[in-house]
């Protein structure tokens, strides 16, 4: 059975120049970029180089990039250093649909006297920024939100947003991990203070992530030593750190050179299956990264769909990779206003670079024909 895989918002298959990049640094070049010898002082030069490469991805220097474990550690950090930076200020901003890690993190923090504040969406998925101006006060020490929502793909203006927050003196934090790759990725442009993302977003292995921080910031440490400019000790993980970097160069060079191909099959994937079931609905509108499709298929259960997909060799999700499967319905469609059966009818189809037209036909093929044996045909239109 060959396998079509449309989960590339859960994680993305390891590229094979990024894994040949990182080869060499597990036998070969295995020094510690702290050590003195000329073998440690290889490795430091590769990560020097790693760095620079990322940095050239954002737009940022060198300086302002610390490598982590992944996203979810780049946001922790990223929001606890926010607060110790602040700590007279006990208000959080943030939005109703952001990543479950983060939203975690906060209803800790809740529960520990900060104040956290929820900003909502519309039906379509784009935030309330009436509501963030009145939300982000003086009291505020940072705002963060996701750039782009990584079940609908909806694209957040954190521009704006980044000059809300910074007119009262707060801090402005991103997390690209759905945009990396996806978009261009302009930290000056995009004005934050702080932005994280994932390597295994974007063709790089599992288990690396950046956080970037703005010069100036004296953001505290998550773990001590003098690693990672004293913010984050412990032996780097040089080469999972050259194939992220691989990884991000070669995304940029395909951002350049082919950015409108993935929205073009994402939109062919949304008009197939419109124009042969018409019953289905495409949860947001407005700009969503061009990768990403959110599709409610109503009256239907999205795990018995899913199911049969699997089963079919199509693999897709309900939305989060870190939610509960098909047990309950996802926090980001129903601040949207879905209730709870047409949340849990829906369907994430997440494209990569390595996605073909012959693959959305077959899907689309797919697709129709489990609904029909689901249904004892074809719904008629909603």
């Amino acid at each position: 059975m060959n396998m079509l895989y449309f989960d590339n918002n859960a994680t993305t298959r390891v590229l094979p120049e990024v894994v040949e990049a990182m080869l060499p640094w597990f036998c070969e070049q295995y020094g510690n970029p702290s050590s003195s010898h000329p073998f440690g002082e290889n490795a430091k030069q590769a990560l020097i180089k790693a760095r620079a490469v990322v940095a050239g991805f954002l737009n940022a220097s060198p300086g302002e990039i610390i490598f982590t474990s992944g996203a979810t550690e780049s946001s922790h950090m990223a929001i606890l250093g926010a607060l110790a930076i602040k700590p007279q200020r006990k208000r959080i901003v943030t939005s109703a649909v952001e990543h479950s890690a983060t939203l975690r993190l906060l209803t800790h923090l809740a529960t520990d006297g900060i104040e956290v504040v929820q900003v909502p969406v519309s039906a379509s998925g784009t935030l309330d920024m009436a509501a963030l101006r009145a939300a982000v006060t003086e009291d505020t020490a940072l705002v963060t939100l996701m750039h782009a929502n990584n079940e609908t793909g909806i694209i957040f203006p954190v521009a704006e947003a980044a000059a809300i927050a910074k007119a009262q003196g707060a801090l402005f934090h991103t997390d690209a991990a759905q945009t990396a790759g996806k978009i261009t990725l302009d930290c000056k442009q995009l004005d934050c203070d702080l932005l994280s993302f994932s390597g295994h977003k974007l063709h790089a292995p599992k288990g690396t992530g950046v956080l970037f921080v703005r010069k100036g910031i004296a953001l505290p440490p998550m773990f001590y030593g003098h690693q990672e400019r004293n913010r984050r000790g412990g032996t780097e993980n040089l080469a999972g750190i050259i194939g992220l970097a691989t990884a991000c160069r070669m995304a940029q060079e395909y951002l350049a050179q082919a950015d409108k191909r993935r929205g073009a099959l994402r939109d062919l994937l949304e008009a197939q299956l419109q124009e042969r079931l018409p019953f289905i609905r495409i949860n947001g509108s407005g700009p969503r990264v061009p990768n990403t499709s959110s599709i409610r298929f109503a009256g239907l259960h999205g795990e018995e769909l899913l199911h049969r997909l699997g089963q079919a060799g199509v693999m897709a999700s309900q939305g989060s990779a870190c939610t509960a499967g098909g047990t309950e319905p996802s926090h980001v469609l129903l601040a949207m206003g879905l209730d709870r059966d047409e949340a849990l009818s829906t369907v994430r189809f997440s494209l990569s670079r390595e996605t073909t037209e012959a693959d959305i036909d077959l899907a689309v093929i797919t697709v129709t024909e489990i609904i029909k044996a689901m249904t004892g045909g074809l719904p008629a239109a909603a």
